[in-house]
Formats: C-alpha cells, structure tokens, sequence
C-alpha cells in the first residue's frame, strides 16, 4: 500500500503572466525602499520643500531689492560725484547678493514635517488655570447620628 506522496503547500504557478506582475511588484517595492532609504539620508527632498526654499530666497530678495531705491535715494541725493553715487549703489546691491549667498539650503531641507498639535499647539494660556468644581455644592454627610 505505498501511495504517492501529495505534495504540499501551494501549487507552484506557471502561468508567465503571475510570475511577470510578482516581478514588476517586486520591482516596484525595492525602488520605493530605496526612495525612503534617500529620504532618511536626506539625500531626496521633497519637491514642496523645494519650492518653498525658492519662494523663501526669492521673497527676500524681491524685499532687499524693491528697498534699494528707499535706502540709496537718501544717500545718493546728497552726493554730486557719479563715483560715490557707484559706490553707494554697488555697495548696497553687494549687500543684497551676499544676503542670498549665505543662504543655507540645509536649514529649511524637509521642512514638511506633519505636526498633530493643532493650531494652537505651542501657545500657552495667559493664566493659570484654576480647577475647582461648577455647580451646586454635594450635601455633606453626617456622620455618628
């Protein structure tokens, strides 16, 4: 009595299409833990932060520039050489640029942090806050009658 021994687990699948989207699954997941792996090297930054960081660089020097004009017409109107006048402007345009030189990329690289603290979450009260019971008070109790 020798029966043929079944085998077990699942049945292996031979049909070329399975095995082709396990493949592309597989593909797919290793690609997306590399994409993390970056992320957490800080060596990917994600294109919001990215646009935000421009924003922020570009605001800044749209301010120092439209302030150019408030700050060396006082300076400039006094002055009758065209030198002093160059160098007025120059050194305030060179004052410019090297505000947007020191710009430190790393400091506001992901910066999409998701904070769950609310709108208020780092506010504080004005004052202390006094717990004590609302209402009507509880009748005491007598004790020994």
């Amino acid at each position: 009595m020798t029966e043929a021994k079944k085998p077990r687990g699942r049945p292996p699948i031979d049909e070329p299409d399975y095995n082709a989207a396990r493949a592309r699954k597989m593909t797919a997941d290793a690609e997306l833990a590399e994409l993390e792996l970056r992320k957490a090297k800080r060596e990917l930054v994600a294109s919001d932060d990215v646009k935000a960081a421009w924003v922020d660089v570009l605001s800044a020097m749209k301010a120092k520039l439209t302030a150019l004009p408030t700050i060396c017409a006082p300076m400039c109107a006094v002055e009758t050489e065209i030198a002093i006048i160059q160098n007025i402007l120059e050194g305030q345009i060179n004052e410019a640029l090297d505000e947007l030189s020191a710009y430190k990329p790393d400091d506001h690289a992901g910066r999409t942090v998701v904070n769950n603290r609310g709108s208020d979450g780092d506010t504080e009260t004005a004052a202390p806050v006094k717990r004590r019971r609302v209402g009507r008070p509880r009748k005491a109790a007598v004790v020994g009658e």
